[in-house]
């Protein structure tokens, strides 16, 4: 071999596109911001991942577990998990036991949930407290316009739907910061203290309800104003799930509108990948499979996160439709699975140099990221996939074009970061980390390449086929 020969060659995807090409990438950009602009909740995701995911054939396993009907091979299915977590499957060929292909993302994004409690007045002001919710950086939610999403459950069971900040008629609400004229004891701050976790109360209104009577008049008028448009009180705060996110739609970043500026990019650009990918799909081989799951960003706990045994009952409701149920075949088809974890990852930010490993780091336009390893510092935490897996893996993105490269979640003494992959590497499958690189990870606003969301879909497709 030549010496350039056994060297690995990295490219920009963007300088192998043809013009066909850079139009289905900028097709599949204009769908994901859409998307992005849409749901800014994981019960928001699950309703219109539902919605399309109908109007491309699926059916609810539900409805035909009560209709007694079996699956056979080519049927396309759905399970919503308390309407927080999704699942789709397409019934392959092949028996279940020898096992599934997987996509795994997870649907929820740090933001600030509104308290049980939430709502008081302080200085003829009304405001709401909030509890941050995964890794934040306090100080980034200040002075923005931010938006109100969620759902409040009434005694009677009644679910209100709210959303509150993105129509262009709405007003906003958000977290007021100090002066820069009186913030001399503030910029002495640490970072992690500028911002305290209790002082990331939501202003919501100002004007007094006309009662001479009545105290905390601010207060009230805000509770008649919600009163009036959701027919709710405020005891039903108590069963509400309220996020405070940033309001306002995803964008086209940079000069070239090369790029995606979107509120919860991570994980819901894995998210809409896989689910893209897995619509393409028609006859398989190996049954496959979309796990789009809650509480990633809090450890994936929960009934709706990954340590729930949401996916494993599923499975064996699954095995029972097609009609080969044995708990010996569940177990054989769990640890005969293979798993693409996928979840984003950092890219090089040229601000910011020396948090990064340059030749263990993602580029921007350099294509779908894997990640042997995640974890922090000496690997805590991390799955670590064998060298066998990223060997298959390699391969198959190479014979179907796909861009790919490898990285690092930074230095290795800087800290790091975890995902779902090693929860489900407890059922002894294959798994490895796989996603799109962002800049201004867990920020409001995170940024990623459009070249690379292409890819990534392009290479979630290329593992359910061959893998």
């Amino acid at each position: 071999m030549q010496g350039n020969e056994i060297k690995r060659k990295i490219s920009n995807a963007w300088e192998k596109y043809s013009s066909n090409d850079v139009q289905n990438v900028f097709k599949l950009s204009e769908r994901y911001k859409n998307f992005m602009s849409q749901c800014k909740t994981e019960r928001e995701c699950v309703t219109e991942l539902i919605r399309i995911a109908g109007e491309k054939g699926y059916r609810n396993l539900e409805d035909i577990i009560a209709k007694g009907e079996t699956l056979k091979a080519g049927d396309k299915i759905y399970i919503n998990n308390m309407e927080k977590a999704l699942m789709l499957v397409v019934i392959g060929k092949e028996p279940l036991e020898k096992g599934l292909k997987i996509l795994g993302a997870h649907l929820d994004s740090p933001r600030l949930d509104i308290k049980q409690n939430p709502l008081y007045e302080e200085s003829e002001l009304a405001l709401m407290e909030t509890h941050y919710y995964g890794g934040v950086k306090k100080y980034q939610w200040v002075t923005l316009p931010l938006a109100i999403h969620g759902v409040v459950v009434k005694k009677d069971g009644t679910v209100v739907d709210v959303v509150i900040g993105e129509d262009e008629s709405d007003p906003v609400v958000g977290i007021s910061d100090i002066l820069i004229h009186l913030a001399g004891e503030q910029l002495g701050k640490k970072a992690d203290k500028v911002i305290e976790g209790e002082d990331l109360n939501v202003l919501v209104g100002s004007i007094p309800i006309k009662d001479k009577d009545a105290k905390e008049k601010v207060k009230l008028n805000i509770l008649m104003l919600l009163n009036e448009k959701y027919g709710i009180v405020e005891e039903d705060f108590v069963s509400a799930e309220l996020e405070i996110v940033p309001a306002g739609k995803a964008r086209d970043y940079g000069l070239d509108k090369s790029m995606i500026m979107a509120y919860g990019q991570d994980d819901r650009v894995c998210a809409y990948t896989s689910f893209e990918a897995l619509l393409n799909i028609e006859e398989i081989d190996k049954t496959c499979v979309v796990l789009l799951v809650d509480k990633e960003e809090i450890g994936s706990v929960g009934a709706t996160g990954m340590h729930s045994k949401f996916f494993e009952n599923t499975m064996a409701e699954i095995m029972d439709k097609v009609g080969d149920y044995s708990e010996l075949k569940l177990r054989r088809c769990l640890s005969n699975s293979k798993m693409l974890s996928s979840d984003v990852t950092a890219a090089l930010d040229p601000n910011y140099p020396s948090i990064m490993e340059k030749k263990n780091s993602a580029f921007f336009g350099r294509g779908v990221v894997f990640s042997k390893y995640t974890g922090a510092r000496g690997k805590s935490g991390s799955n670590d996939a064998n060298a066998e897996y990223m060997a298959e893996i390699r391969a198959i993105m190479d014979r179907h074009n796909v861009t790919w490269q490898t990285a690092e979640l930074g230095k290795v003494d800087q800290g790091g970061g975890g995902t779902i992959a090693y929860i489900l590497a407890q059922y002894n499958m294959q798994v490895i980390d796989c996603g799109v690189a962002l800049q201004n990870m867990h920020a409001p606003w995170e940024v990623a390449s459009k070249a690379d969301i292409y890819e990534t879909m392009k290479g979630y497709y290329a593992f359910l086929i061959e893998a």
